[in-house]
């Protein structure tokens, strides 16, 4: 049996996990100094009353070479194999830990996802899938090889203060952004964050201008799945990506998901993007 691992940076939703007997470990979350644990102990609703409240932005804690080894002793006894899935080695040094930890088992297997939120989730369910059909490690590393180029994670922000506090965006660009009203999209590329567009008007109107441009009259795609992801605290923004990707999708399957504290963290409210996978 091959066990599938990853980090609470995955973002998939708490039904799918379990479906798919995926173990999740959790990165740790700084808030007001005290450290918590992603998706155990601490909520995204806690972090935006702490800095709505004039606290400092949370930061957050790759998981401890000790916390996956631990995981990999757990997992390596009670399986044939585990294959571990991370948080892009560009966004946290979570892979360099997980592969010093795996340096002790003679059966577990991590991979840089080159990804980050359901960018990563979706790696994950592949590789999920794959075990349960049957396929061998060397298959899933070689499947995941192939599609870790083809996976295409982009988002909208509503806001930056997140990112600037974080350090992840200028205070000019921030300001600049918030009088014009402009909304950046921001892509992942080769295993990296850069902004690809900017949108104008209100958030509403610019996560369904977002999709449209990024799904329309497109040949590229494939249309088994895509996952929506969002921050926000209703169903909103949600409600708009989907009545979008029913008119331009085109998908087979539409996963819906929120996104975890450790994202959270850097992006703040109103968020949204979409991942799915290039031909």
């Amino acid at each position: 049996m091959i066990k599938i691992t990853t980090d609470s940076t995955c973002d998939l939703p708490a039904q799918l996990l379990e479906q798919h007997h995926i173990s999740v470990i959790p990165l740790g979350i700084v808030k007001g100094g005290e450290l918590f644990r992603d998706g155990e102990n601490i909520t995204t609703a806690d972090i935006a009353a702490h800095v709505d409240a004039g606290g400092d932005i949370t930061t957050t804690n790759a998981v401890s070479i000790g916390d996956y080894e631990a995981l990999f002793a757990r997992e390596s006894a009670r399986n044939d194999a585990v294959i571990h899935l991370n948080i892009g080695i560009g966004f946290s040094c979570c892979h360099q830990n997980a592969c010093l930890a795996a340096e002790e088992f003679d059966n577990v297997h991590v991979v840089d996802t080159a990804n980050l939120s359901v960018g990563h989730g979706l790696l994950v369910l592949l590789a999920a899938e794959a075990a349960e059909a049957g396929a061998s490690v060397e298959e899933i590393l070689a499947m995941l090889a192939e599609k870790i180029p083809q996976v295409e994670m982009s988002f909208v922000l509503d806001r930056l203060d997140y990112m600037k506090k974080g350090g992840r965006c200028s205070a000019v660009l921030a300001l600049g952004a918030n009088l014009l009203k402009l909304h950046p999209c921001i892509e992942v590329q080769n295993g990296k964050m850069g902004v690809t567009k900017k949108f104008r008007g209100s958030i509403e109107k610019v996560v369904a201008d977002y999709l449209r441009d990024r799904l329309s009259g497109r040949t590229d795609i494939d249309h088994r799945r895509c996952i929506l992801v969002d921050t926000a605290f209703s169903d909103d923004l949600a409600a708009i990506g989907r009545k979008v990707l029913a008119e331009v999708g085109g998908f087979d399957e539409v996963i819906e998901t929120k996104a975890g504290c450790t994202i959270f963290c850097h992006c703040g409210t109103n968020t949204l993007g979409v991942v799915f996978l290039r031909k």
